[in-house]
């Protein structure tokens, strides 16, 4: 199915039956007064245990060399830096404090980012979801410029004027299974479960989705990473399947998930998250969307015990999913 135009002014998803982000402003009072939007309770030991658990030195003289084959780095939440035929891909990168407007108020970070934009090595593709402030990061988009980067955006459609408006002008703006080139990677736009929302005043006014990355390396079939976005469980999945191929890799969201009356129409579960794994499938994936920011009721250590209650009751071995630590580099098996 192709990108659903705007009615009236505004996006929607493939299943037009699921309408999200027309929340009334005393149900989000309410939520946000009950404690919806962060844990009900500390991980166990504590923030400090389990950031210090969960983290990593970054080796940035590793980072800061080009890769042929496949590497991906965490770098906390949705962030990752996926190295690749010679290029440096990174998706929403939100490396501060808070998920919130200029990074300084909003959902609170718990675990450090584990290096500045500063830090990073040359971009050459910055791949943005939506336009949600825990997946489009002013501040760190800011520095990252200011450090003397220059990458390509690719954006979803509705999204250019925000980066024109600053300044940057190599934006690609796309819709569902549009496809554009980067040097030797192709990429494609892919639907998802989701909603947009940077103000009060322009709900759906930009679309939302994930990236397929094809690297064709001499093969029958290239080599695929899928970076999904923000997503609750749909026929999209299989969708991307049966339309582009089956997924080498994928960073899968298994995090911000409860409470489930609220968050299921946009975030998947772990066990939606395995589902999905199982629709597209997907070779090996790496946890994401979980663990930095303060988002949802479930606590920063439940999302693991949960994926693995999900990928036993599937069958499947724990390794099927990595849990990496923000900062940890890891080379990625080819088929």
């Amino acid at each position: 199915m192709d990108t659903p135009k705007p009615s009236p002014g505004r996006f929607r998803n493939s299943d037009l039956a699921v309408v999200i982000g027309d929340f009334p402003w005393y149900e989000m009072v309410w939520r946000s007064l009950r404690g919806d939007f962060k844990p009900k309770a500390d991980p166990e030991g504590g923030y400090d245990a389990f950031a210090k658990a969960w983290s990593v030195a970054p080796d940035l003289t590793r980072l800061h060399q080009r890769q042929q084959a496949p590497v991906v780095t965490w770098l906390g939440h949705v962030s990752v830096l996926l190295q690749v035929a010679g290029l440096n891909i990174l998706t929403d990168p939100t490396l501060a404090d808070f998920a919130g407007p200029g990074g300084r108020v909003g959902a609170k970070r718990r675990v450090p980012a584990p290096l500045k934009p500063q830090d990073l090595p040359p971009i050459d593709a910055v791949l943005i979801s939506h336009n949600h402030y825990d997946h489009l990061c002013d501040a760190t988009i800011t520095q990252l410029l200011a450090s003397g980067q220059r990458p390509h955006f690719y954006v979803p459609q509705g999204l250019k004027p925000w980066f024109v408006h600053r300044g940057i002008a190599e934006v690609t703006e796309m819709g569902w299974w549009d496809q554009a080139q980067q040097g030797p990677l192709r990429l494609h736009f892919t639907p998802a479960q989701h909603w947009s929302r940077r103000t009060p005043f322009d709900t759906n006014a930009s679309l939302w989705g994930g990236y397929m990355v094809e690297w064709e390396r001499g093969t029958p079939e290239p080599w695929r990473f899928l970076f999904p976005g923000d997503t609750g469980y749909s026929a999209d999945f299989k969708a991307i399947r049966q339309r582009i191929g089956a997924v080498d890799f994928l960073a899968l969201p298994i995090g911000a998930y409860l409470p489930r009356d609220f968050m299921k129409p946009m975030h998947v579960n772990p066990a939606d998250a395995v589902q999905m794994m199982l629709d597209l499938d997907a070779q090996q994936c790496m946890g994401v969307h979980w663990g930095t920011f303060m988002l949802t009721q479930e606590s920063f250590d439940q999302p693991p015990r949960d994926l693995a209650v999900a990928l036993q009751e599937r069958g499947l071995p724990q390794e099927k999913v990595w849990l990496m630590r923000h900062g940890e580099t890891r080379v990625i098996p080819l088929p």
